[in-house]
């Protein structure tokens, strides 16, 4: 049970630094509704594909974007067509061992993790997980 409460605490992470890096993103592009907008100004060439923002780098791929901080921390997450944020076990495990004090945990504890945190995230697809709301 300690190893789920763990991978709860990762989780509970990984939300609260994607709402500071949507923040921050937000300072420091005005004209940014959402996160979401990086993909489109990215492809509408307005903004670099790769840059360096405040505390973050980001890049855009695909369906999403990787966001690092200052400490090495990466926040990976992609995008409905409706602009929410959406991620998976891969993005949740690859920033747990990105973090200064690397946490690596199971996809198991990760799944628990995530489903005792049930209403705040939900399952849009499977294995693909939002915050709710």
């Amino acid at each position: 049970m300690e190893r789920v409460g763990a991978a709860r605490e990762l989780v509970l992470g990984y939300v609260r630094a994607l709402n500071a890096i949507d923040e921050a993103m937000r300072v420091a592009i005005p004209s940014l509704e959402r996160l979401a907008d990086v993909l489109g100004l990215a492809r509408s060439r307005r903004i670099s594909r790769s840059e360096h923002i405040g505390t973050y780098s980001y890049t855009v791929h695909g369906a999403g974007c990787r966001f690092v901080s200052g400490n090495g921390t990466e926040v990976d997450v992609d995008f409905e067509a409706d602009g929410s944020e959406v991620f998976d076990l891969w993005r949740l495990r690859w920033y747990g061992l990105s973090l200064p004090d690397p946490l690596d945990v199971t996809d198991e504890d990760l799944r628990s993790a995530v489903r005792s945190l049930q209403p705040l995230l939900a399952e849009v697809r499977p294995g693909w997980f939002s915050v709710a709301g």
